[in-house]
């Protein structure tokens, strides 16, 4: 079964940074656009960044642009979120998510596959 799987959370300071990634089980990642997403507990799922499907586009949140950064090495199958100067409200459950499309979105209705997600949280 074709399968996003998220790794790279954990506990970070503020101001400090992390790594996300988003491993695809198949080749199934690399003509379609892919983004990042998260859900902080009592909130609604945000859309943090995207990525088109050769990587030449990027979209990002307000929130996030400039802190973070999303790649993909679609020869690994691999999705990526570079997370720099995190803050308390970075806190939350990050999910990688495959768009039905090539071009970028932040529209969650757009991605037909996600991954389980892995947890940041941002605390000194």
């Amino acid at each position: 079964q074709v399968q996003l799987v998220e790794s790279g959370g954990g506990l970070a300071q503020p101001g400090g940074s992390l790594r996300l990634s988003c491993a695809a089980s198949g080749p199934i990642i690399s003509n379609y656009a892919m983004g990042w997403f998260r859900q902080a507990p009592g909130k609604e799922r945000e859309f943090v960044a995207a990525i088109s499907w050769s990587g030449g586009a990027t979209l990002y949140a307000s929130v996030v642009k400039g802190r973070f950064t999303i790649s993909r090495d679609n020869a690994k199958n691999t999705l990526y979120l570079q997370m720099n100067s995190l803050k308390p409200e970075d806190t939350a459950l990050y999910y990688c998510a495959k768009s039905r499309r090539l071009t970028t979105s932040p529209e969650g209705y757009e991605y037909d596959l996600w991954g389980q997600g892995t947890q940041v949280t941002v605390s000194s």
